[in-house]
Formats: structure tokens, C-alpha cells, sequence
């Protein structure tokens, strides 16, 4: 297996997704939406067998209908499976159902989770709690009996959308940050526990900011607040991309690839190696995102925009 830093110029250099994908059994959490949506449309072109997973059933039948309409798959190529994370009592359940409709999963895609935008000192811990549930412990929940099923075949792949943040730290998103890297080292640590299964592979995925819909149902300083405005996302990478090298990485079994434009990628690379300086910057750049939360664009606007 091999391990790189991915930046979003350099995909051209590895085997191309639709060879290693095309007929196997992908089953993707928070195949709603965003990524996770793009991710399903992008691998029914490829040919792959979908189970699609989500709490909303209803868009999850959006979702197969227009993968049906854009690839040569048929109905019984696409499983839709409502699952909610934080119900770690029906994981077992869920994988079964995978299991006994397709015969096998060869990649589970860890997408399901949501975002952060409040300040520490503004929210309430239960939060703190809820973004643990979903994001980490209902991710590893659903891992764990996946990968009961790889280890019976020797074989499989195990990919987590992470993020940047699970690299570094930012204002706004101390939860969300905490949960990612508790992924980073949770996932970090299982690769090392698979060394008898050469061929089942752990993939962390960490994506700077993309254009999806994450920013629409984050988190905020309470669970029933929701964020009044998530401002313009022109700026970031288009969901597309993300997902097409998110393909790559799988395909060609990356330990990890960070997957942003810069600044942001450029920032991942000080924190790894120049971490004094990253620390240096991140404090002008947390300043700049907290003025944007502030006055009501989005946090991560451009970082060079002078303020008005």
C-alpha cells in the first residue's frame, strides 16, 4: 500500500479510479448530500454496485433515481438503506441487510457527519457530546461490524472522509476538530492492528473546504439552533473534484490524502513540518475567520479579502 499528500493538481500520477472500482460493492453514509451525494453519481458512472445510506429516505431515492438516469446500472445495483448513526443499535442490522442483498462489501465509505460554526465559550457541551456521537463514535460503531466481514474475506477497504481539520485546529470548530482528529488517530492506529490483512486498507480522506452542503446543517452553540446564514461558497473546490480524487485516493490505496487548494493545503504542509510557524499563522488566519462568521459571510472566505 502506498501513502501521499494529494494536493488537487497531482491525481494524474496514480491508476484512475475506474479500474480498481468499477463492479465492486460500495456502500457510502451520507449519500444524501454533498460529498457523499457527489460520491454516488460519480461511482454509478464507474460501475459500481451502490448501497446508499442516509436519515432521509426520501433523498436517498432522489439520489438512485438519477444514478440510474446517468449509468448502465439497474435497479437491484443500488441499495437504499436509511441509517442513522447515532443509533449504533442498528448497525449490525444495516450491514447484514448490504451483506445479504449484494453477497460482500468491498469499500465502506465513512461520509456521514456534520460541521461546527460557534465559539467555544458560546456552546453548550452538549453539542460537544452530539458531534462525538455522530462523527466519531457512530463512524467506528458502523466500521467495526463492517470489518468483521472484510476480515472473514481477507479483503476490503475501509475510507474515511476526515478533513483538514483532523490536521490542524481552527477557531469555530473546536468539536468538529476534536472529532476528526479523534478519527485521524483512531483509524491511524486500527492500520496498524491489520498488518496480518494486507489487502483490507484504511483510507483517511481529509478535504479542505468544498463546495457541499455540510455548511447548511452544522452545528451551533445549541442543538436546536440552526445557522442563520452560510454565505457564499463560490470560493471553495467544487464537490466534484473533491470527490474525483477522493476516487483516485481509494483506487490506488493511499494511507491518506489531503485533498484542498491553497491556502488551506499549504497550511497542512506547515503543521507537519514547520509546526511554530503554522501555529503563528493559524492565529492571523482564526482571527480572520472568526470577522467572517461575524459579519455574516462564510468563515472561510478568502483570507486575503480586505475587510470592508
Amino acid at each position: 500500500m502506498r501513502s501521499a499528500w494529494m494536493s488537487c493538481r497531482n491525481a494524474i500520477q496514480f491508476l484512475p479510479s475506474e479500474t480498481e472500482l468499477r463492479g465492486k460493492v460500495v456502500w457510502v453514509t451520507g449519500a444524501s448530500s454533498g460529498i457523499g451525494e457527489e460520491l454516488a453519481y460519480q461511482l454509478s458512472k464507474i460501475g459500481a454496485f451502490l448501497a446508499i445510506s442516509a436519515r432521509r429516505e426520501d433523498e436517498l431515492e432522489r439520489v438512485k433515481k438519477k444514478c440510474l438516469q446517468i449509468s448502465n446500472l439497474t435497479e437491484k445495483d443500488i441499495l437504499v438503506l436509511r441509517l442513522d448513526l447515532t443509533d449504533r443499535s442498528s448497525h449490525e442490522a444495516a450491514t447484514n441487510s448490504v451483506i445479504k442483498h449484494f453477497g460482500k462489501i468491498d469499500v465502506l465509505v465513512n461520509n456521514g457527519g456534520r460541521s461546527q460554526r460557534s465559539l467555544f465559550m458560546d456552546t453548550n457541551l452538549d453539542v460537544y457530546s452530539a458531534i462525538m456521537e455522530l462523527n466519531y463514535l457512530g463512524t467506528i460503531s458502523l466500521t467495526k461490524h463492517v470489518l468483521k466481514h472484510m476480515i472473514e474475506r481477507k479483503r476490503g477497504k475501509i475510507v474515511t472522509v476526515s478533513s483538514v481539520m483532523g490536521i490542524m485546529g481552527a477557531p469555530l470548530a473546536s468539536g468538529y476538530c476534536a472529532s476528526k482528529h479523534a478519527l485521524q488517530g483512531f483509524f491511524n492506529s486500527l492500520r496498524t492492528e491489520l498488518t496480518d490483512y494486507p489487502e483490507i486498507s484504511i483510507i483517511n480522506i481529509c478535504p479542505g473546504p468544498v463546495q457541499s452542503k455540510i455548511i447548511q446543517n452544522v452545528f451551533t452553540e445549541n442543538l436546536a439552533k440552526s445557522l442563520e446564514n452560510s454565505g457564499d461558497q463560490s470560493h471553495k473546490m467544487p464537490t466534484n473534484r473533491c470527490v474525483r480524487l477522493t476516487l483516485v485516493s481509494t483506487a490506488n490505496d493511499l494511507k491518506e490524502a489531503w485533498i484542498s487548494d491553497h491556502p488551506y493545503l499549504a497550511v497542512c504542509y506547515l503543521w507537519q513540518y514547520a509546526p511554530t510557524w503554522a501555529w503563528w499563522l493559524m492565529n492571523r488566519m482564526g482571527k480572520r475567520r472568526i470577522q467572517n462568521f461575524k459579519s455574516g459571510v462564510d468563515a472561510d472566505a478568502s483570507y486575503s479579502r480586505k475587510t470592508k
